[in-house]
This record gives C-alpha cells, structure tokens and sequence, in this order.
C-alpha cells in the first residue's frame, strides 16, 4: 500500500497551526456577571444560597435592592425539605395542606394522608410520611405542587416595619405569579413565579 497522504489530526506533529500574535488575549476578561445582580451588583449570599431558577432569583435582588432588611426564610427545596416545611404548619393546623395548596391528586394524597394519621403529631412524623407520599409521586406531580421544589418560589420573612411597602414591592415584581402573604391562616409571605 502507498502511504497516505491525508493529514493527521491538527495540533499534532506538521499539523500544528501557527498563532499570529494579532489573536491573543491582550487584557484580562472580565468575569460573566451573574443574573440577578444588576448594574455591577454584587452577589447577595442570602440570595445565592436560595437556589432560585433564574425568574424568581432575578426578583430577589430586585426585592433586596428596593428593600434592604428583607430577609429570605427559603427558596428550592429538596422532597424532604419540602416535606419539613410542610409537617411545621401542620403541626398547627391539620387542614393546612388543602387549605394552602391548588387542588391536585397530590395535594389529596398529602392531606389523605394526614387525615389518616392522626396519631402522627410531631413535625418529624408528619414530615417523614409527607416525604412517603412524595417518593411515590412523579416529578411532573411534584413540580405542579410547589414552586419551591423547582426554585420558582421564595419566602420571605414577614414584618410589621414597612410590610405595607414590601408587599406592594413583591406584588410588582417581574414575573410575579402569585404572592400569598398568608397560607392556611398562618402569615407566612410566599412569592412564586
């Protein structure tokens, strides 16, 4: 056989490209800022430790730039974190759940199952039959459940200062679709988006 006359792969032996100097970096790249930080913003910790999906995250600095006392109680949650949160409200007010969540299979299997376990009453034996009936859901049921087990929600920690200004802050934020500043007769100040 004749020895081939197809080149070998470039970067390797004759093959290997000359760089004109004209094509290095000359300065330094600035570093990608990140979404949700605006204007050369720094990035907020409180923030960033939510986990939020871009829309919701972007909304939070916009809420803590207008109000800078606002402090954040949670925002993506996991099964189990999300099972927690749940069991704590429970604990007082076993009706909570369907009184709190859109109707759905879920939100029935969730409130069947407390309804069925009335001997279950701390928050660590509701949560841990709550997580059940989450493991045996779907992803498409959970995401349709709550915003906060895909980051398009956060919780805010209400207050009496100036709660009249941040609500109306939140109601106005971009890509708002619901705020709740109560759920189930207990105050909690929930944004998802």
């Amino acid at each position: 056989m004749a020895a081939s006359s197809i080149p070998g792969p470039l970067g390797l032996g004759e093959n290997k490209p000359v760089v004109d100097a004209g094509t290095l970096v000359r300065a330094e790249t600035p570093a990608p800022q990140a979404s949700g930080a605006a204007d050369g913003a720094e990035l907020d910790t409180e923030i960033e430790a939510l986990d939020l999906a871009a829309t919701a995250r972007t909304a939070a600095y916009a809420l803590k730039k207008a109000h800078p006392t606002v402090s954040f109680t949670s925002g993506r949650r996991g099964k189990a974190d999300q099972a927690r949160a749940m069991a704590s409200n429970v604990v007082k007010n076993r009706k909570w759940i369907e009184e709190t969540y859109a109707k759905s299979d879920l939100r029935k299997q969730c409130q069947d199952w407390v309804d069925a376990n009335p001997d279950k009453k701390t928050q660590a034996e509701i949560a841990e039959g709550l997580l059940s009936v989450f493991n045996s859901a779907s992803d498409a049921d959970l995401g349709k459940f709550s915003k906060h087990l895909s980051g398009e929600a956060f919780d805010v920690q209400p207050v009496d200062k100036d709660a009249e200004a941040i609500k109306k802050t939140i109601r106005g934020l971009t890509g708002l679709d619901k705020f709740l500043d109560t759920e189930g007769g207990l105050v909690r100040w929930h944004a998802q988006f």
